[in-house]
């Protein structure tokens, strides 16, 4: 690499360091959870004040804004109306502080180099390295074969919808990279199968059972009210206890992304398995508990028949295993259901883990294809990845290579994108620094400026491509 190219993002970065910390703390301060649509504001107050306040951030630092109708915005380096053009996408929605915080989420604060706040991390901190990106390539008037944007979501949090407005709407980059993950470089997802099992009879002595909260996260705690003469005796992992003539139980598990379940103890199991062992269902209800309980056995959709390696040919070592998680079982018109989440490698899809599960659990079920994704992956080997990489290569000095996960990110919804940092697991961190959507979210600022040179220095690679 360039060392005087290199010495001159230096001295960009030094120069603005102090701007670029107090513009990730004004975003921080916008409580920017998803809202009630209103006009003006489709997915609440909160994501659109952040997004305006995104664009009027980019606009003061003297680059080109296109508002695209409150779903997404951008800022632009070059025409902001070009074809075609490069792309970075993060996004400005956060999820709710929730608890455990020693301050504010809501007002950024720093402790021996580490800002914390609800977003300095996921996304609003990687959203500013990207604006002062673009702004180094503003102000360093090197020749720019594309066009490049900085994309500003607002719903990456709950659905996407704002990246799916803009892909309909709008040209898709040639080449895009998303902020939004861990460093080095991830270029492949494996497939999303989202579905339901659902029985086909009414209820009997279950009054209501409820367990998990989001259907990608294995559970820690599930719940049941039955009628029985007796009370069941309890265990370590479940609690029962009399509540207005009925026995509760509560189980507890360990929780978990649905993606990465090893290690997690599904609560919704260890319920159904007290409640089968203790012959508390009735008979028709017992059917269905059974059919969950095979689904729950494992994490890996042995017991029901969906599990997939990988198909040597086809995958080419991109992938591990299939996962298949039950992540919310409730009662809804009188039936009990219980969803699925799978993540695939290739060689399979959702329509087949469904008609798996359907063979294995016969009558006791209807399951249902609700969401299917098939797996997303760019060659290593691509000229774009292979200069993503060098130039994190060039700064940090490590041997990186890229990796592959089972979670979703922007980047699958483009032709032609990756995940690009610049989280670094691998890292120690302080005891006070939180994760990402919990308390205490945190982000230290020399691996934040690390990473904007990481990532003026990609765009200048990426320039270089034939695109």
């Amino acid at each position: 690499m360039d060392q005087e190219l290199l010495n001159g993002i230096d001295r960009f970065i030094d120069a603005h360091q102090e701007a670029l910390f107090r513009d990730i703390g004004r975003l921080v301060e916008v409580e920017s959870v998803e809202g009630e649509s209103a006009p003006g504001a489709p997915f609440g107050a909160g994501p659109q004040a952040a997004l305006e306040l995104g664009l009027q951030i980019a606009r003061e630092l003297g680059l080109e804004t296109v508002n695209c109708e409150n779903r997404l915005g951008y800022a632009a380096v070059g025409d902001p109306m070009g074809e075609r053009y490069l792309a970075t996408i993060t996004h400005l929605d956060v999820v709710p502080a929730g608890t455990g915080w020693k301050g504010d989420p809501f007002r950024m604060r720093e402790e021996d180099g580490w800002i914390i706040g609800r977003g300095v991390m996921d996304d609003k901190g990687p959203s500013v390295l990207c604006l002062y990106a673009l702004k180094y390539l503003k102000d360093s008037g090197l020749p720019l074969k594309l066009p490049v944007r900085a994309l500003l979501g607002a719903n990456e949090e709950n659905g996407m919808g704002d990246v799916e407005y803009y892909l309909a709407h709008y040209p898709a980059p040639v080449f895009c990279f998303s902020p939004d993950a861990n460093f080095p470089l991830c270029n492949g997802e494996k497939g999303i199968y989202h579905g339901r099992m659902i029985s086909k009879v009414p209820l009997e002595n279950i009054v209501d059972i409820k367990g998990g909260t989001a259907a990608n996260a294995v559970p820690s705690l599930a719940e049941a009210w039955i009628r029985a003469e007796k009370a069941p005796a309890p265990t370590a992992e479940v609690e029962v206890e009399a509540q207005d003539g009925l026995w509760h139980l509560t189980a507890h598990g360990i929780g978990g992304h649905a993606s990465l379940p090893e290690g997690t103890k599904n609560a919704i199991s260890l319920l159904v398995e007290f409640i089968l062992d203790r012959g508390l269902a009735g008979e028709r209800e017992a059917k269905f508990l059974r059919a969950v309980s095979l689904l729950n056995r494992d994490t890996a959709g042995e017991a029901v028949g969906a599990a997939a390696t990988v198909d040597p040919e086809q995958n080419k070592g991109r992938f591990g295993p299939l996962t298949l998680v039950g992540g919310v079982i409730g009662v809804e018109n009188g039936r009990l259901f219980q969803t699925l989440d799978s993540r695939y490698p290739t060689g399979t899809s959702g329509a087949k883990i469904a008609a798996a599960i359907r063979a294995k659990v016969g009558d006791a079920a209807e399951v249902t294809v609700d969401h299917d994704e098939e797996p997303f992956y760019v060659s290593a080997d691509s000229p774009e990845v292979r200069a993503c990489l060098a130039s994190y290569r060039a700064v940090t000095g490590e041997d990186a290579e890229p990796y592959t996960i089972g979670g979703g990110t922007y980047a699958r919804h483009f032709p032609n994108a990756v995940s690009f940092g610049p989280e670094h697991p691998e890292r120690p961190m302080p005891a006070y620094a939180g994760p990402i959507h919990g308390a205490e979210e945190a982000a230290c600022k020399a691996w934040f400026l690390e990473a904007l040179k990481v990532y003026i220095l990609t765009l200048l690679e990426l320039e270089k491509l034939d695109l």
